[in-house]
């Protein structure tokens, strides 16, 4: 459950923000995912509109606006700040590549990279931009996305939603040869303090080395990193 404010129309608000975050939708899509009455939906989507919070897309359909991405811009970045420190630990400890990745509607984004000072290597730069249609770190945030969100993702992926379900249950990922030929992954989930899956921590290098079921060698510590970085995160304000 999310935390509230006790101020109505500024949870209603949050609320819109946050499952547009997820997907961009037009009033009724809106109103399905929110639960909130029409009118009230309408008239906060429209305000935030106004203050450039939100926006529309070509297809009509509102989407985060400019004003909401420059404030996130002008913010310290709590997540970067809890796992940069952290980050070439487990590049050590595995001798891989680390990614960190969020998701970003249809797209997972590197926000953080480490890279084995030698060998052979899975390069990913900080910036890239990866479709959420296959790899572990994509199982992971499809695995814990918002449910509408997570049909919309099986339509187009690799993976089931099965596989999605056995990713919840045992905490992790793994994949092999899906995202790119001769890659191996392995990827767990990072939670905020408020419980929620905010990011993907990743470990990737070539099947050669790192096997066909990566799982089996190095989920223990993609799953201790991970809760180290969650646990380095600021807890949600009250």
């Amino acid at each position: 459950m999310r935390n509230t404010s006790g101020i109505g129309v500024l949870d209603k608000s949050v609320l819109v923000l946050q499952t547009l975050a997820q997907q961009p939708c037009n009033l009724a899509e809106l109103t399905e995912a929110t639960g909130l009455p029409r009118a009230t939906a309408h008239r906060l989507a429209v305000g935030l509109e106004t203050h450039q919070l939100l926006t529309r897309d070509a297809t009509g359909r509102w989407t985060p606006g400019p004003a909401l991405h420059s404030l996130a811009a002008a913010a310290p970045d709590a997540l970067l700040e809890a796992a940069l420190p952290l980050l070439p630990e487990l590049q050590q400890a595995t001798g891989e590549s680390v990614q960190l990745y969020r998701r970003e509607g249809h797209e997972r984004v590197c926000v953080a990279a480490v890279e084995p000072p030698t060998g052979l290597r899975d390069t990913v730069p900080v910036g890239s931009r990866l479709p959420m249609t296959a790899g572990s770190a994509a199982r992971v945030l499809a695995a814990f996305a918002h449910p509408d969100a997570r049909t919309e993702l099986l339509a187009e992926a690799r993976y089931t939603e099965r596989t999605l379900s056995d990713v919840r249950k045992r905490g992790w990922a793994h994949s092999a040869g899906e995202r790119a030929d001769g890659v191996a992954s392995v990827s767990a989930p990072v939670y905020d303090a408020a419980g929620d899956v905010i990011a993907a921590v990743s470990v990737s290098g070539p099947i050669d080395r790192m096997g066909r079921r990566p799982g089996e060698r190095w989920a223990d510590h993609l799953v201790v990193a991970a809760t180290r970085i969650g646990t380095r995160l600021s807890p949600p304000l009250r």
